[in-house]
């Protein structure tokens, strides 16, 4: 999450100083930001911003994940208000005082993770998070939540306000697995989960409560019926491993296993692991995927090598002169990820083995 990174922007002498404590609280969670003042309140740490804010928020609105700004909520409103499009692809807008002491999710609290990231900042400089969102106040979790927390796509985004409406409301929702679609139900929440073998018998199933929820791997055709539903679609998601020789077992499966939690990924979502075709007969590895779940893919040199992809890391020279290509993990992933893939963890290393996940549809 947050790939293209956090803009954290402050407009005083005191909220830089706040804005810096909140990029430190980013860094220690891993978390790509930066901090951007005007060039008067510039200090190490700090890039210039040479326009005023609006227009820097202009400039900038689609090329990041979220904005934090440290400063009156007033400004930060006035500036996105004209761009704003929709929930499911405005960044994250939190607002923070300059000194601090309350940490405002204004936002995209749920899918764009506004909320979580209010959160985080609020614990790390030892402030208050407001989140005013319905579902968090009553403590239910809401549709486009689950989207998020299940890296599920929302087909029908149309769908959202009455069924989260259902859901705050208290109304009966339920929620189906149509086929063989396997979610962690402790991220679903409270809601009842049922099974369906296909779309039609999903939405009978939805047809006897107020609401409901349907996961499934294929879109489904949206007919009229009188319970409001949305449909979930499961994406494509997939492991790229790299291993030295004398990587373990118990290793490669920490590695995955750290990378996925800290991604809010759960195993049961992994559709498949990728890697290099000369780790074919690498034991640990072959074991180590085995063990956990999901089948293992090879790929050749010339295929990584002829990836071109805009979330690539800089190519490793010591791997390039030792197989051919300047990356394996990020490429493997990419590649086997499909269509519109993405990367959601660039390459990460953890006791010789070297991690990322990608997302396709």
């Amino acid at each position: 999450m947050y790939a293209k990174g956090i803009a954290v922007v402050a407009i005083t002498r005191q909220g830089v100083d706040t804005a810096l404590k909140i990029k430190d609280v980013l860094d220690a969670a891993g978390l790509n930001s930066t901090v951007y003042a005007p060039k008067k309140y510039s200090q190490n740490g700090v890039t210039v911003m040479d326009k005023k804010f609006g227009d820097f928020i202009k400039d900038s609105y689609s090329s990041v994940d979220a904005f934090v700004g440290v400063m009156a909520t007033g400004i930060i409103i006035r500036s996105v208000a004209p761009l704003l499009e929709s929930k499911l692809t405005d960044p994250a807008v939190i607002g923070v005082d300059a000194t601090g002491k309350f940490i405002i999710s204004l936002l995209s609290g749920h899918f764009g993770g506004a909320n979580e990231l209010a959160r985080t900042i609020a614990k790390g400089i030892g402030g208050t998070p407001v989140i005013t969102t319905a579902s968090d106040v009553t403590g239910k979790m809401s549709v486009d939540e689950i989207a998020k927390n299940l890296h599920l796509t929302i087909q029908n985004p149309e769908s959202l306000v009455a069924v989260n409406s259902a859901i705050v409301n208290g109304d009966r929702l339920i929620v189906v697995l149509v086929g063989d679609v396997k979610v962690p139900t402790e991220v679903i929440g409270c809601f009842e989960i049922k099974k369906a073998e296909n779309g039609v018998q999903a939405l009978e199933i939805v047809n006897n409560y107020d609401a409901g929820i349907i996961i499934t791997h294929e879109p489904l055709s949206i007919a009229k019926f009188v319970k409001p539903f949305t449909i979930l679609r499961t994406k494509y998601i997939v492991v790229g491993l790299g291993a030295r020789k004398d990587s373990t077992t118990e290793s490669i499966v920490e590695a995955v296993d750290a990378s996925l939690a800290r991604l809010h990924i759960s195993l049961l979502s992994v559709n498949r692991f990728a890697t290099v075709d000369i780790k074919r007969n690498s034991k640990p590895l072959v074991d180590a995927v085995e063990k956990l779940g999901a089948p293992l893919e090879f790929l050749s040199v010339d295929a990584l090598r002829s990836l071109n992809h805009p979330d690539l890391s800089p190519d490793s020279a010591m791997v390039q002169e030792k197989i051919g290509v300047g990356g394996v993990c990020e490429r493997a992933a990419l590649l086997i990820a499909g269509k519109n893939s993405k990367l959601l963890l660039k390459k990460t290393k953890l006791n010789g083995v070297t991690v990322a996940v990608a997302e396709g549809e």
